[in-house]
This record gives C-alpha cells, structure tokens and sequence, in this order.
C-alpha cells in the first residue's frame, strides 16, 4: 500500500470518527442546550488532553507571547464550538457540513487583513461561487431561515478566524497555551450558562458526552497520521467526505432525507474550496497558504486542531 493510499483511508476513517462526534452532538442536541453538551464534553475530555500536554517539550507557563491575538483565537474558538454544537442540535446535518465547508472561503477572504495575503481574481472568483453555493442551500424568501443556519455561518466565520490566527502565530506561542486557553476560556463561558440553563443529565448522556471528546480527539490523530503518511494535495480533499456520513447518520438516525438543493449547493461550495486548496498548493498569489495549512476541518475544544496536536505528539528536534 502507498503511502498516499494510506494516507486517504486514514483520513477517510478520521472524517468517519468527526462525523460520528456530530452525530452524538446531535443526539443529544434532542434533549440538552448546546452549551451544556459542550460544557460536559470538553470537561470528559480534559483527562485525555492533559496526556498529550505532557508531552509538550518546551518549558514556560500559560502566559501568552501575544495576549491579544491569544484572546481572540481564544474567543473565537469557543464561538466556533457553542455555534457548532447548536447548529448541529437544530438542523439537518447535511445542511450544517454544507455551511461549514465554507470555513475555506471565508480563511481566503480573512488571510488579507491578518495574513497581509494578495487574493489574485481565481481565488475572489471560487469564493464568489462559494457564497452562491450557500445561497443555494439556504434558499432565502423560499425557506424560512432558522437560528441554527445563523449559527452554522458564525460557526463557519469563528473557525476560519481561529485558522487565520493560528498561522499569524506560528511557532511563536507554544502548543500547550494554544489549547488550554480555549479549554479554559470554554469552561468559564459555558459553566456560568449553567447557572441559566441546566437539565440533569443520566449517566448514560453522560457518557455520551465523554464519548463526544473521544471521537473528536481520536480524529486528530488519525489526522496527524493521515497527513505524515500522505501528500497534503491528496489527503486534504478526503475532508469532504463527512457529507455522505452525514447523509447516512441523517437517513438512518434522525429521519433527515439530502434534498436536491442542498446537494447542489453543497457540491458548488465543495469545488470553490477544492480549487482555493489547488491554486494555494500550486503556489497562486498565495505566500501563507492559510487555507490548506488549515486542513479544512472546524477546530473546537472537543475535537483540537490537528496541527497543534501534531507539534505536541511530533515536536521539531
């Protein structure tokens, strides 16, 4: 087997496991406010975090090198996370992956004040066709637009402001404050929610929610794996994949059928992305390459950034 070979079917299996952890987020999206899943989840999932940070080789505390883009990377990613998981807890789950795949768009169109990048007419074109795309899923003055597609988009917008940032960053902050002032910052945000809304949970919703963090951090890794086994050009795209695990979890979990425009809309959306993924990696007017450096896939606390995980599990000598 070639290492690209392995490399697709490992991040095949690691777009199974997210889509898995969205489902769940779902299922218990019937019963809980958003807030709440993730406040239990992110907590389960501290124990399995907190090995993987012991790892981290560098030495220092907690406090940032850069507080203030910390502190929006860090509000950003919890706004990613509650938008997320209310989006996912209110509407069919196909239409949700179909809004987040715009996250790629939306980091062309945030690489140009924060990276500095120079956006060349193909990549404004795909991202101009990427917003018809979405249009064309949320079907404005014919369908009734919910608070959970509103969500979806600030999801989609929150996530590609974390990507912009984590490349403005760099190497310049370590691993460890990367992923425990989100960590921290959410439990805060969606403990004090609590004291507004709470319903008791059973232990096997409890276990659910631990299983939420499982998923999401097993991702990660085959992830990690999935890029050093394969080239980036061909691994990446595999993230689109989470659409027909949607459709399948949406069909025999929760009685949603992929309607035609969604369909549609979802794969105008997927193509504008492919192609900013393409021209990035081909070298077009891109120096940061924001996009494909994200690796497509929304960061939230339950399922941490696949780059920062990789600096902690394979740190540079």
């Amino acid at each position: 087997m070639t290492g690209n070979v392995r490399g697709v079917l490992l991040q095949l299996a690691a777009m199974g496991l997210f889509a898995t952890h969205d489902a769940v987020i779902k299922t218990l999206g019937g019963s809980y406010p958003s807030h709440q899943i993730l406040f239990f989840a992110s907590l389960l999932s501290f124990p399995l975090v907190s090995i993987i940070l012991l790892r981290d080789p560098t030495s220092g505390t907690l406090r940032p090198n850069n507080p203030g883009w910390l502190i929006l990377r860090t509000a950003c990613a919890i706004l990613a996370g509650l938008a997320g998981f209310f989006a996912f807890s209110t509407l069919p789950l196909t239409q949700v992956y179909a809004i987040l795949f715009t996250t790629p768009l939306l980091i062309t169109v945030l690489s140009i004040p924060v990276l500095g990048e120079k956006v060349g007419l193909h990549r404004w074109g795909a991202v101009i066709v990427g917003l018809c795309g979405v249009l064309i899923v949320l079907r404005p003055g014919t369908h009734p637009l919910q608070p959970g597609h509103f969500a979806a988009m600030i999801g989609a917008s929150a996530s590609a402001m974390v990507a912009v940032v984590t490349r403005k960053l760099g190497n310049r902050e370590r691993p460890l404050v990367l992923m425990m002032w989100p960590m921290l910052g959410n439990f805060v945000v969606t403990g004090g929610a609590l004291t507004l809304q709470y319903q008791p949970m059973p232990l096997q919703d409890l276990a659910l929610a631990g299983l939420i963090s499982v998923f999401g951090l097993a991702g990660g890794l085959l992830v990690i794996a999935a890029y050093r086994a394969g080239e980036a050009a061909i691994v990446a795209p595999m993230q689109y994949s989470q659409i027909i695990w949607a459709s399948l979890y949406g069909w025999f979990l929760f009685n949603e059928m992929l309607d035609l425009p969604t369909l549609i809309g979802a794969l105008v959306i997927i193509a504008s992305g492919l192609y900013i993924v393409w021209r990035e990696g081909s070298g077009g007017n891109s120096v940061n390459r924001p996009a494909t450096a994200a690796r497509l896939r929304n960061e939230s606390v339950t399922a941490p950034k696949a780059a920062i995980l990789q600096r902690l599990l394979h740190p540079r000598r």
